[in-house]
């Protein structure tokens, strides 16, 4: 009897170690966390003659445990407070848990219970880590077959954890590059999407000039041919001196886009830069000669990547929204606006005076363009937690969800193609490409500001296509104007610093 109960103990030892040597061959190269994760709960499971396993890992980022497998709930991700239960409290002591009955343990949560009508009675849970030592998450046997888990158990399902987190990391460092690249094949269909829209508008707007100055030289060609009189000739040079000027300025604000661009790069750079000293200086023990190196290979750098201005002063920045509102309305006298600031007059924000005028007129030209005539348009200064905020709304057309991602890239349209005509300044969809957007949002990178959007297009002009009158009384839809500020419109928001420097 005795040597039939050892030899059942040998063979129970060399099944387990068997097991190990199984989970590579198990998993294979097909790094799925998913899928992984059932099969070494399952795996676990079964050695260990356990009803059910749960595997949970650590979300960093929610500060939760997350699983596709537990309490037989395959296929659905539970998540879980990283303090809640046995499994968080393993998490968190990092200790082993190991009990004959989990409803004597007051850190046992019941709900799942209660839920799946599932009873939990014996219950192993081991916390498992990642190469650095770091917690990874918990792996929890639930109700042993043959009475409780013993000291044993506990030594195998610490050593199978140690196995498995070996794959679980591989898998997430693979699923991580995974999400790197689809962000960055995102990326690139983004710039090739504003690729495409800018080559389709520069086109369209390079046409008519074009069209006009080949059709003069023929005319010219053929006056000069016919006869030697000047008369008549000083208005064609006239036009056509106009739209060469159009030309130029095309090509200006095409090279305005490519430096704001560059701009954007040069300050992801000095972040990085930034961050990285950061990093350095957190480690302990770097040598004082390698510190002297990076200090020389950082000023070296800043000569070629400008670091944001520090010449930034204390500025109230209500007088400077009256002053500016006061020359953008009388640039914009033909145009029958509402205008409205508001807000705490007292307040105070750390900036450069001359940016914080450019940032206003942008805002406030682009509002203008987009609100129709009888419209109004709305400027609030609000004080919040460690900053101000500035906000610029207008209660135009509004600009679709999918637009919204590429309102700051200088590239974008107001309007489809087709439908676009170049107008004058503060003129009702007077065009442009967003360029002043794109500047703003580089000074925010350089001087310490945020700039966001938020808009909802109008819901009766659903689409890009469907045109406003420019004019509410001559809208179909909205009878006053309350209608119209109702219907939709944007919110362009530039949150400073009210002290020290943005980090």
């Amino acid at each position: 009897m005795e040597d039939r109960v050892q030899k059942q103990a040998l063979v129970g030892r060399d099944r387990k170690l068997q097991s190990l040597l199984e989970l590579g061959q198990l998993i294979g190269l097909d790094l799925q966390i998913d899928g992984m994760l059932v099969q070494i709960a399952q795996k676990a499971a079964e050695v260990m003659g356990a009803d059910r396993c749960s595997l949970y890992l650590h979300d960093p980022k929610a500060d939760e445990l997350w699983t596709m497998v537990a309490l037989g709930m395959e296929g659905q991700v539970i998540r879980i407070p990283s303090k809640t239960g046995l499994a968080g409290a393993c998490f968190q002591a990092k200790e082993i848990i190991n009990l004959e009955d989990a409803y004597l343990d007051s850190r046992f949560n019941r709900e799942l219970d209660a839920r799946t009508g599932y009873r939990t009675r014996s219950v192993l849970c081991v916390p498992i880590y990642n190469r650095v030592g770091e917690v990874l998450g918990v792996i929890q046997l639930l109700n042993k077959k043959a009475g409780g888990f013993a000291p044993e158990d506990e030594t195998f399902l610490k050593t199978f954890g140690n196995h498995a987190a070996v794959f679980i990391e591989i898998a997430q460092l693979q699923r991580a590059r995974i999400e790197a690249l689809e962000q960055s094949r995102e990326e690139l269909r983004h710039l090739n999407r504003a690729k495409d829209k800018t080559l389709h508008h520069l086109s369209h707007e390079l046409k008519t000039p074009l069209a006009v100055v080949q059709g003069i030289i023929r005319i010219l060609r053929r006056r000069a041919q016919a006869s030697s009189s000047p008369d008549g000739k000083q208005g064609l040079f006239d036009t056509l001196d106009r739209h060469l000027k159009r030309l130029l300025d095309i090509q200006q604000e095409a090279g305005s886009i490519l430096k704001s661009y560059q701009k954007v790069d040069e300050g992801l750079l000095g972040g990085e830069l930034d961050r990285l000293w950061g990093r350095l200086e957190e480690i302990p023990g770097i040598p004082p000669d390698l510190i002297a190196q990076w200090y020389d290979v950082k000023a070296k750098v800043a000569q070629y990547v400008p670091t944001r201005s520090m010449s930034l002063r204390r500025v109230s920045p209500f007088p400077a929204v009256e002053k500016l509102l006061g020359q953008v309305k009388q640039k914009a006298k033909n145009r029958e606006i509402h205008f409205l600031a508001e807000g705490r007059k007292d307040l105070s924000i750390l900036t450069d005076p001359g940016i914080l005028e450019e940032l206003l007129v942008a805002l406030l030209k682009n509002a203008i363009e987009n609100t129709p005539d009888e419209g109004m348009i709305r400027i609030l200064l609000e004080e919040t937690k460690g900053g101000v905020l500035l906000k610029i709304q207008d209660f135009g057309v509004g600009i679709t969800e999918e637009n919204q991602k590429f309102i700051f890239d200088g590239l974008f349209s107001t309007r489809e193609t087709d439908l676009y005509t170049s107008k004058m300044p503060y003129e009702f969809n007077a065009g442009g490409k967003g360029l002043d957007l794109l500047q703003m949002k580089v000074y925010g990178q350089r001087f310490g500001f945020d700039l966001t959007l938020e808009s909802r297009r109008c819901i009766y002009l659903p689409s890009d296509r469907d045109l406003c009158p420019g004019r509410i009384s001559l809208c179909s839809h909205c009878q006053k104007m309350e209608d119209c500020l109702a219907s939709g419109g944007s919110t362009f928001c530039a949150a400073f610093p009210t002290s020290g420097e943005k980090d």
